[in-house]
């Protein structure tokens, strides 16, 4: 995950867990379209594999969880929130796997997601 701005408003360059957890999403024109749910990390790498999202709805009913990799956040210091070139298009198109926040992601699973997103739509 790359930073957006790294002036020295920012105190530290970590985060837990527990403070992104509810930080908004915000789309590529700067419109707010959701917030962060949760986060997987691998066990062994300590890496962020991807943030399960919820966009949409109105204070949590009638939103859609949707589970994208963590290389599709970027936060941005302006914003207090991460922004997103994910589009509603391809939340639409996405695997189904990954409009679910139950079970965690295979392997093969994870990949699928991250060739899904990074190819141009």
């Amino acid at each position: 995950m790359a930073e957006t701005d790294t002036s020295s408003a920012l105190s530290h360059p970590l985060i837990e867990s527990d403070h992104i957890e509810g930080t908004a999403v915000f789309a590529a024109n700067g419109k707010r379209i959701g917030t962060i749910k949760r986060l997987v990390i691998e066990k062994i790498s300590g890496h962020v594999a991807y943030a399960v999202t919820s966009f949409g709805g109105f204070l949590g009913v009638g939103s859609e969880v949707h589970t994208i990799p963590w290389e599709q956040l970027h936060y941005d210091t302006k914003l207090h929130g991460y922004h997103t070139t994910v589009t509603a298009e391809q939340l639409r198109q996405a695997p189904e796997f990954s409009r679910g926040d139950e079970a965690l992601l295979s392997r093969y699973e994870r990949q699928k997601l991250v060739n899904f997103y990074a190819e141009p739509m």
